[in-house]
């Protein structure tokens, strides 16, 4: 028995080892560095202890890190619900039969494949710095003026240029943000058995009534799946102020300011994380205590 348990250790002996010398080790330093001033040489990486001071430095020093949480903050607690709703009208229309439904649920996940920083910058319009030069991307910021130019729409207001661009930003990022829930919650649609679609059709239940007491319960249990992931997702997109300047701050040898960052963010990540399930424990009637 002992050498079948050491054998079962063996297959994750690897990733034992990477957890903790990728992982464990780098997050715990980072730690300790959120408390020092860190100067790295040729030689070594020096680390003098400085107690709160970074950490006083990114809150009443730094003239962006604050601005960056509250719009993160802000745009969380729109996205997030917005997202849901949306992943869940589009997940029960995928789920029904129509001409084209594999080419359509493929297009919704799509995001999902190709969603990495640099492809996300592209398509939604970010311009890239590479040296000194800058390189507009194929969907540039002034491609909405052009295309209300091209249907004949001038004289339009700068402020109502800004609002419509705004808009059409927002709803890419939903569409490109719901690719994984919109499948979470496609797979549940499809458990649920052919015996309830027949029951609800003897009883006279329209398609309203069977959303509520038939498609939706199947649904419930996923909601916090779906919220976790979408929080996560939101507070470290790759058009995530914070992140960015985060990473800017390591880019500048700035590792104790730079953590002591990344510290407060993952924190504030944990606590949204728990107040958003037990809301939402205490909207599906569920224990909070759990």
């Amino acid at each position: 028995m002992k050498i079948k348990n050491f054998r079962g250790f063996e297959f994750i002996i690897l990733w034992l080892v990477g957890t903790v010398v990728f992982f464990l080790i780098p997050l715990f330093v980072s730690l300790y560095y959120s408390f020092c001033d860190v100067n790295i040489n040729s030689e070594k990486t020096v680390c003098e202890w400085i107690n709160l001071k970074n950490y006083q430095y990114i809150f009443f020093t730094d003239e962006y890190y604050t601005d960056y949480l509250i719009d993160t903050v802000v745009e969380t607690l729109w996205k997030t619900p917005v997202v849901i709703i949306f992943s869940v009208f589009v997940a029960v229309i995928l789920n029904q039969k129509f001409r084209g439904r594999t080419f359509a649920r493929a297009v919704f996940f799509l995001p999902v494949i190709i969603a990495s920083g640099p492809v996300y910058n592209i398509i939604s319009g970010n311009i890239q710095n590479i040296g000194n030069e800058h390189f507009s991307t194929l969907f540039s910021s002034d491609l909405i003026g052009d295309l209300m130019r091209f249907l004949g729409i001038y004289d339009i207001s700068e402020k109502t240029e800004k609002i419509i661009m705004s808009v059409s930003d927002n709803i890419f990022s939903i569409v490109w943000s719901s690719g994984i829930q919109i499948l979470i919650f496609l797979s549940a649609l499809q458990n649920i058995p052919q015996s309830a679609r027949d029951v609800a059709v003897i009883e006279g239940a329209d398609a309203w009534d069977f959303f509520w007491k038939v498609t939706f319960p199947y649904l419930s249990p996923l909601f916090s799946v779906n919220l976790i992931f979408t929080v996560i997702d939101t507070f470290t997109s790759p058009a995530n102020p914070v992140m960015n300047h985060i990473l800017s701050s390591q880019s500048e040898w700035n590792y104790g300011e730079a953590s002591a960052m990344a510290w407060f963010y993952f924190i504030l990540i944990l606590i949204f994380i728990w107040i958003s399930v037990h809301i939402l424990k205490k909207f599906f009637g569920g224990d909070s205590d759990e």
